[in-house]
């Protein structure tokens, strides 16, 4: 039997909510990518996406899976914390996506001699939709005391966003420096 049986089970509906956030992310992400390749964009570190689909697929199965099979608590003096934490890294992560508009994707995709976004978030830091996520790896498991997904996904999401930071950085410093062919002119000889 599963302690707090009322809280688990709320718990496990919020987790289907943000899987189905991310259904719906991938959705516009999918829309933007075909766009911004349909502009010229390149595609860059395409070998680390497969692996980031899975780890955020599998934290939120773990998320339940380790509430349920070790009977974790829900602890108000953790959980609550905790939910205003998840609710702030959605917010931060919705600013984000905002303030790229449809220069947003799930992929790492640039757009040649284009400048990077300098509003929203972008204006305080680099990379502010990875910070969301930094924040919602540690804090959505504990929001049920799921200590050890946790530890354990916020370790491999931090090995895997310093790969995805560095592709992405790569990437976006080459594209501002490159600048496309001017169009021909269209004046009469």
């Amino acid at each position: 039997m599963i302690a707090d049986a009322p809280v688990t089970r709320w718990y496990l509906e919020l987790l289907l909510l943000v899987a189905l956030q991310r259904l719906v992310e991938l959705r516009v992400a999918d829309r933007h990518r075909r766009r911004l390749l349909a502009r010229g964009g390149i595609e860059v570190g395409a070998a680390h996406y497969p692996w980031m689909v899975a780890l955020h697929v599998s934290f939120l199965l773990a998320c339940g899976v380790e509430v349920a099979l070790f009977n974790r608590p829900f602890l108000p003096w953790l959980g609550v914390p905790m939910l205003g934490l998840v609710v702030l890294a959605a917010a931060l992560r919705f600013w984000a996506i905002r303030s790229l508009g449809e220069r947003w994707t799930t992929r790492v995709i640039v757009l040649p001699g284009e400048q990077r976004i300098q509003r929203g978030p972008y204006r305080f830091m680099r990379h502010p939709n990875y910070v969301a996520v930094v924040i919602e790896m540690a804090a959505l498991p504990l929001v049920h005391a799921a200590w050890l997904t946790a530890v354990l996904w916020s370790v491999l999401n931090g090995l895997l966003l310093r790969h995805r930071v560095r592709v992405e950085t790569t990437a976006l410093r080459a594209a501002s420096t490159f600048s496309p062919e001017p169009a021909p002119s269209r004046t009469r000889a």
